[in-house]
């Protein structure tokens, strides 16, 4: 398996990218979900926009997109696009670190490619659970 970082006219910077790869990896593995590969892909606000446009035909800039590229019963072959100017605003929005939110981006788009959701408030608090737990074993 192979978890690759992409960087679209835009950086940021992740430290510990090995101990990195093997939390996504635990979170794939706790979910008994077989991962192929997974690329992250982090942008701009329009490169992001124009994505959200074109496959959800959505007309809102927002923090990150995940595609999964594999047929059902397929190891999970996934896509995370995130928007390196929304980690800047969300982190001064929620008052947490540029490094946490990156990271609670990332661990959302595992946790997407896993089955978990957030369009209702249960599953938003589904999600929420999850990320603040690889968040706490992942920097603790």
């Amino acid at each position: 398996m192979l978890i690759n970082f992409f960087f679209n006219d835009i950086f940021i910077k992740i430290a510990n990218r090995k101990r990195l790869r093997v939390k996504i990896m635990e979170i794939f593995d706790s979910g008994e979900t077989p991962l192929q590969s997974l690329t992250y892909v982090f942008c701009t606000d329009n490169y992001l926009l124009s994505i959200n446009r074109e496959f959800l035909n959505h007309d809102s800039f927002t923090d990150i997109v995940t595609f999964s590229l594999a047929e059902q019963s397929d190891p999970i072959i996934g896509e995370v696009y995130i928007s390196v100017q929304r980690i800047k605003d969300n982190a001064s929005i929620f008052g947490v670190s540029i490094n946490e939110e990156l990271h609670r981006l990332m661990f959302h788009g595992a946790l997407h490619l896993c089955g978990y959701k957030d369009k209702t408030p249960s599953d938003k608090i589904k999600m929420t659970l999850a990320e603040e737990h690889w968040l706490k074993s992942y920097f603790l």
